[in-house]
This record gives structure tokens, sequence and C-alpha cells, in this order.
């Protein structure tokens, strides 16, 4: 009986010990792409709507014609 309460813990503790790991990761990979987005929130860009001239087509809607599909 003693054993099988042993296996129990170390089996909780294995699983413990691989989710802690898991989401330190995931806390260290959130932390770069924090300090990565903060640096490129410092790099000045160019006005988009200065450098792009975008055309801006109309959708004929009335003449579409349409094929059953059944």
């Amino acid at each position: 009986m003693r054993y099988a309460s042993i296996k129990g813990l170390l089996v909780m503790m294995t699983f413990f010990t691989i989710l802690l790991v898991l989401i330190g990761l995931n806390v260290a990979m959130v932390i770069a792409s924090m300090k990565n987005i903060s640096k490129k929130m410092k790099k000045p860009t160019a006005n988009i709507s200065e450098s792009t001239n975008t055309v801006i087509y109309p959708i004929d809607l009335i003449t579409s014609s349409y094929k059953k599909a059944v």
C-alpha cells in the first residue's frame, strides 16, 4: 500500500515539474516578445498614407450573373 502512494507522489511531482518548466518557458517568451515590441516602437516609421496610393475599384453587383448550384 505504501508503494502505491510513493508512486502516485512521484507521478504528481513529475507532472508539476513539467508544468512549471512549460509555464516558465512561456513567461520567458512573453517577456522577450514584449522587449522586441518595445524596440520596434522606438524606431521611426514612414507614414503609410503618404507612401502608397491605393485605388479602390467599385463592385458591380447588379450586372453579375450567378449560375444555379443545384
